[in-house]
């Protein structure tokens, strides 16, 4: 399918990695979310990737419908009974007009034409409905574990990031959200992984592949025996704190 609008795509490439090794958004979140919104007929989980929220979503509402502009993530989408996945820009959802309770995007706001996103949202919505962005930063663990990622994430792959990632770091605090705001809790995203999950996850960042071009797979490699060596046959706890911005539309 053509989406019609170009998009940056740094994970069309990895999409079956991506579907493997991102992180499942907690309960809390949905629950959350299902407690704000008023009814619970419809959610658009826009630049849905392969998944992993649109689901969460389908237990606290009746449908689902998730999009993404990449057609390799939607073709690695979790299937669920309540989740319609489509390839669509986040611009043009191809929703009716006024049937949403709840609009989502995880991990993905960045990389909108927000402008353009934000009058879609404001056409699909019903007038009491919800829009909340949510993005995870940098990856956080305890002791040498922490330390070896945080090294490798700013100091080895740090000047190959999009520039987008700027947004995430700030928890997209400074991106313009034109909607009366909704304090919001402190949510964590947690994992128990072992070496073999953290690493796959590592291998989807959006940085990995333009600093595997220019400083080849000696890092990468030392950064896997390194981890492997700490964490050894063990899982460890991973997180990822959450930032919300949450809206009345």
């Amino acid at each position: 399918m053509d989406v019609g609008v170009s998009f940056k795509d740094h994970f069309s490439a990895h999409a079956a990695d991506y579907a493997s090794y991102r992180p499942t958004y907690p309960r809390e979140l949905v629950s959350y979310l299902a407690y704000l919104t008023r009814h619970h007929a419809l959610v658009w989980d826009a630049g849905c990737g392969t998944g992993q929220l649109s689901v969460l979503l389908a237990t606290r509402y009746t449908r689902v419908h998730a999009t993404d502009a990449s057609a390799e993530q939607v073709a690695q989408a979790v299937a669920h009974p309540h989740v319609t996945y489509a390839t669509a820009p986040a611009e043009r959802s191809g929703l009716e007009a006024g049937c949403v309770d709840l609009v989502t995007v995880a991990q993905a706001a960045h990389w909108f034409d927000l402008p353009a996103f934000y009058g879609e949202v404001r056409r699909v919505a019903k007038a009491d409905a919800l829009i909340a962005l949510v993005t995870y930063g940098i990856t956080q663990a305890d002791g040498p574990l922490g330390e070896l990622i945080a090294r490798f994430y700013h100091d080895v792959v740090g000047p190959y990031w999009p520039p987008e990632r700027a947004h995430v770091e700030s928890g997209y605090r400074d991106l313009p959200f034109p909607f009366m705001e909704v304090e919001t809790p402190p949510i964590v995203m947690q994992a128990h992984w072992g070496a073999r999950e953290l690493l796959g996850y590592v291998s989807t960042w959006s940085a990995i592949r333009p600093a595997q071009k220019q400083l080849g797979r000696e890092p990468f490699a030392k950064f896997h025996e390194e981890v492997t060596a700490v964490m050894g046959g063990q899982s460890m706890e991973i997180r990822w704190p959450l930032a919300l911005r949450v809206g009345r539309v």
